[in-house]
C-alpha cells in the first residue's frame, strides 16, 4: 500500500490519535482523545461543513503528536514549568497538518484555535469567567486576552466565525463519561480521505 496515499495518511493520523491521545488533557478530567472526540462530535452535530468538523478532531493534535513526528516544530517550541501544555501547540499541529496535505482552511482553523480564546476573552468577561481553571492558566502563556492590532486583525479575518464557534466547541468538550455516546476517531476516517485526496 502507498504511504503516501490520502488512505494510508488517514489511517495513520487516527491511528496516532487513538494511541498517543490516551494521555492527560492537561488538568481536565478526561483524555485528549476524548476531547478531540468530544469537539468533533459538537461540529458535526451543528451541521458544520467537513472542514471545520476535522479541524475540531485535530485542532490538538500539536499536543498529541511525538515532537520528532514533526521537523521545524522543535526548534520554535516554548517549555513551561506550569502544566499548560505544549505553549505553541496549535501552530505545530497546523504545521504537522499542512505537511500531510491538509487544506488551508483545515490548517487556518487549526491555528486559531488559540487566538479565538485570546479574542473572546478580550470582547467577553463572562466569556473568561467560563473557562476552566487549567483554560485560564493556559491563557497567560499564550499571550493572553488580544489588545489593539491584534484584536482588529481577528475580527476582521473571514474565517472569525467558524474560528469562534470551533473555540467554543473546544471549552465545552470536556464533559466527563460520555465515551458511550460519542463516535470514536474511526467514524471521521472517510471524511479525512475524501478531504486529503
Amino acid at each position: 500500500m502507498n504511504t503516501n496515499s490520502p488512505s494510508a495518511k488517514a489511517e495513520a493520523l487516527i491511528a496516532s490519535l487513538e494511541q498517543y491521545g490516551q494521555g492527560d488533557y492537561i488538568g481536565e478530567s478526561i483524555s485528549q482523545l476524548e476531547h478531540c472526540l468530544q469537539a468533533a462530535n459538537q461540529a458535526r452535530d451543528t451541521g458544520a461543513r467537513d472542514e471545520l468538523v476535522i479541524a475540531a478532531l485535530l485542532h490538538d493534535i500539536g499536543q498529541i503528536i511525538p515532537l520528532e513526528s514533526t521537523k521545524e516544530v522543535r526548534m520554535n517550541l516554548k517549555e513551561s514549568s506550569e502544566n499548560v501544555g505544549r505553549v505553541g501547540h496549535e501552530a505545530i499541529g497546523a504545521a504537522y497538518l499542512k505537511s500531510l496535505g491538509f487544506s488551508e482552511t483545515v490548517c487556518r482553523l487549526v491555528n486559531s484555535h488559540v487566538a479565538a480564546k485570546r479574542y473572546l476573552t478580550a470582547v467577553n468577561r463572562e466569556y473568561y469567567d467560563s473557562l476552566s481553571s487549567a483554560s485560564q492558566k493556559s491563557l497567560a502563556f499564550q499571550g493572553g486576552p488580544f489588545q489593539g492590532d491584534e484584536l482588529r486583525e481577528f475580527e476582521e479575518d473571514p474565517l472569525k466565525d467558524e474560528m469562534v464557534s470551533m473555540r467554543l466547541w473546544d471549552d465545552r468538550a470536556k464533559l466527563v463519561g460520555i465515551e458511550a455516546t460519542t463516535p470514536r476517531a474511526g467514524a471521521y476516517l472517510d471524511m479525512i480521505v475524501s478531504h486529503l485526496s
